[in-house]
């Protein structure tokens, strides 16, 4: 798949202009240890399945994951994403899970026990509070977060702007910083920012920025023109949630996933 330049991807979802200043993102093609680590046999049919939504290969292009990196991996939940970036990682690189919680690592604890071999260079940390093992400062090539900004803004407490500040420590200089996330767009009103499980880019931008990091590129490729964004329980009333049951379930069904920015930041040298 093509990565769309941002001007393109600007105007085909509505969005908005581009960023100011963000150059176009240049076509990246998938190497071959990327679309191996895509077909892993490992991964769960049921995850393979939600790829033509979330486009791992070409998302972790555009990020310039290379399988030589430190990579630390945000809040994975279920371990989706983990189940591409271990074995793509299990050769020369590492691998952290940063979770908020021991109880946030179980998931993929469980599959480095199914498959020790394809998860031997994973780590684990806590992030970005609490007692545990961190990510040392300073070390890590890449840090990719998908689909968690939301959780840091309406959680408990909005603990958005110490993520990306705990993010950009990680980092080395020159590193990458890869984010994922449901996107409300800027005009649009009546959907409460962070608790809805959107966020507009101009809010995740500002965030990132105030840590120290630098936008670089943006990428149509998760972007989805049939999200309307206006749902009654938020981005969970889509796939793969369906929080609203079998009411309108096939109209959810048609249109797919949320609609999601794609950036990439770097942390300057």
């Amino acid at each position: 798949m093509r990565i769309l330049p941002v001007f393109a991807a600007a105007l085909m979802i509505g969005t908005g202009a581009p960023t100011a200043g963000i150059a176009q993102a240049q076509d990246a093609t998938p190497g071959r240890e990327i679309m191996a680590a895509v077909g892993a046999p490992t991964r769960l049919p049921e995850n393979m399945a939600r790829d033509q939504y979330r486009h791992p290969a070409e998302t972790l292009a555009f990020f310039g994951v290379k399988p030589t990196d430190t990579v630390v991996e945000i809040w994975p939940g279920g371990g989706w994403y983990t189940e591409i970036l271990a074995p793509y990682l299990a050769g020369k690189g590492t691998l952290y899970i940063a979770a908020a919680s021991e109880k946030g690592q179980a998931a993929v604890k469980a599959k480095q026990a199914a498959s020790p071999e394809l998860y031997r260079t994973v780590k684990y940390a806590i992030f970005p509070e609490g007692a545990g093992p961190k990510v040392p400062a300073g070390t890590a090539d890449a840090v990719l977060t998908f689909r968690n900004v939301h959780n840091w803004r309406f959680g408990e407490s909005d603990k958005t702007q110490a993520a990306f500040d705990q993010m950009f420590a990680m980092l080395k200089p020159g590193g990458t910083l890869g984010v994922e996330e449901h996107r409300l767009p800027e005009g649009q009103a009546g959907v409460e920012e962070g608790k809805s499980g959107y966020m507009k880019q101009s809010t995740v931008v500002a965030y990132a920025t105030r840590a120290g990091f630098k936008l670089v590129a943006e990428s149509g490729v998760n972007a989805n023109p049939k999200d309307t964004h206006d749902y009654p329980k938020g981005v969970w009333t889509l796939p793969p949630t369906y929080q609203e049951g079998d009411t309108d379930r096939a109209r959810y069904a048609a249109i797919g996933e949320s609609d999601r920015m794609t950036l990439k930041f770097v942390k300057p040298k």
